[in-house]
C-alpha cells in the first residue's frame, strides 16, 4: 500500500523530482509555468506541506540549501529509489483501474429536479457559457504547446475533450428540456418509486 504522502500533489512534485534536484519554490514555479495547475489544486503553502510529508515517508531527501544572492537560503530535495517506485505504482494503478470520483457536478445533476425547470436551465446555460471558455484557454494552450512533445501535452488533451463532451451532452440535455422531451417531474416519490425497480436489476 502507497504511504498517505501519495496524493495527487505528492506524485506531481515526485515526478518533478525525476527531472533534477529542486527547492519547493521552484516546483511550484514549474507546475504553473508548465499548465499542471489545470490539473492538480497547488497552492505554494500546500506544496510546501506535501514535501515535508513526502520527506517523512522517505520518498524524497535533502540534498542541499540554494542560496541565491540576498534571498533566504532554500532547502532542495530529491527523490529517493522509494518515491521512484511510488510514483509508477500510483500511475498504473490510476491508468488500470477506473475508479468512481464521486464528482460533485453528478451529484447537482441528481438533484437538479428540486429547482424550478427555469431556474436550472438558466444555471446549465451558464456552466455552457462557462466550459465554452474553458476550451478556448485550452485552444490557446494547445496552440502554445505546439513544439512540445505530444506525450507531455496528453493530460490537455485529454482534458479539452471532456470538457467538449461535457458540453456537448449538457447542449443536447437543455435542448430537450426545453422541447419537452425531457418532463420536468419535481415530485420525489416518483424518483424514489422508479430507483427501487433499478436496484433490482443490478
Amino acid at each position: 500500500m502507497l504511504p498517505r504522502s501519495v496524493t495527487s500533489l505528492g506524485v506531481s512534485v515526485l515526478a518533478l523530482l525525476f527531472e533534477r534536484p529542486m527547492h519547493p519554490y521552484e516546483m511550484w514555479q514549474v507546475l504553473r509555468d508548465r499548465s499542471k495547475d489545470r490539473i492538480v489544486k497547488v497552492r505554494p503553502g500546500s506544496l510546501y506541506h506535501a514535501v515535508e510529508r513526502l520527506e517523512r515517508d522517505e520518498l524524497v531527501a535533502v540534498t542541499g540549501v540554494d542560496r541565491q544572492g540576498n534571498r533566504p537560503e532554500r532547502t532542495v530535495y530529491e527523490i529517493t529509489a522509494s518515491g521512484r517506485d511510488a510514483v509508477r505504482q500510483w500511475v498504473a494503478d490510476t491508468v488500470r483501474v477506473p475508479a468512481l470520483e464521486y464528482p460533485r457536478f453528478t451529484l447537482g445533476l441528481s438533484e437538479l429536479h428540486n429547482l424550478p425547470s427555469g431556474e436550472a436551465l438558466t444555471l446549465l446555460d451558464e456552466r455552457i457559457a462557462a466550459l465554452a471558455a474553458q476550451l478556448a484557454d485550452f485552444e490557446e494552450l494547445a496552440a502554445l504547446s505546439r513544439d512540445v512533445p505530444e506525450l507531455f501535452t496528453v493530460p490537455f488533451a485529454y482534458t479539452r475533450a471532456m470538457v467538449r463532451a461535457e458540453s456537448d451532452w449538457l447542449r443536447t440535455f437543455v435542448e430537450r428540456v426545453r422541447a419537452g422531451d425531457v418532463p420536468w417531474v419535481t415530485d420525489p416519490h416518483l424518483a424514489s418509486l422508479e430507483f427501487t425497480d433499478l436496484k433490482g436489476t443490478r
